[in-house]
């Protein structure tokens, strides 16, 4: 269950890496424009420099994940040190999918996907036990 949740961790910073592509890179292009509900040039460029930041945080919780699972998978000798960085890579992601649904229910879709994988990853370490 241990290589589990670190493959499930290592999707999950796959998708928050093209989480933060959008929102710091792409964030005034009209493909993400429809994809996070921008309505106009001048409402992404308002909201520009608050995307290019929460872009970050995802790319920081992505770099948590991805090494926490690279841990797991190829230096057994850092397990713990692994274990505690999916805890709090996998475990922010999800609380900020709980945070985005509780905010506002019509993004259910997007806390969905950004809240699954970190908490299939939680799942499987837990059941992983101490070991």
């Amino acid at each position: 269950m241990l290589i589990a949740s670190a493959v499930l961790a290592a999707m999950a910073g796959a998708l928050h890496v093209y989480i933060f592509v959008l929102e710091s890179v792409r964030w005034t292009h009209p493909s993400t424009m429809r994809t996070f509900g921008v309505r106009s040039r001048d409402e992404a460029e308002t909201t520009r420099l608050l995307a290019f930041n929460q872009g970050f945080y995802n790319l920081f919780l992505a770099v948590g994940a991805l090494v926490g699972a690279g841990l797991v998978l190829w230096v057994p000798a850092f397990h713990q040190a692994a274990r505690a960085l999916l805890v709090m890579a996998c475990g922010s992601m999800f609380a900020a999918a709980i945070v985005l649904i509780l905010s506002d229910s019509t993004k259910a879709r997007a806390a969905t996907v950004q809240g699954v994988l970190p908490l299939l990853s939680l799942v499987s370490l837990a059941l992983a036990g101490r070991g």
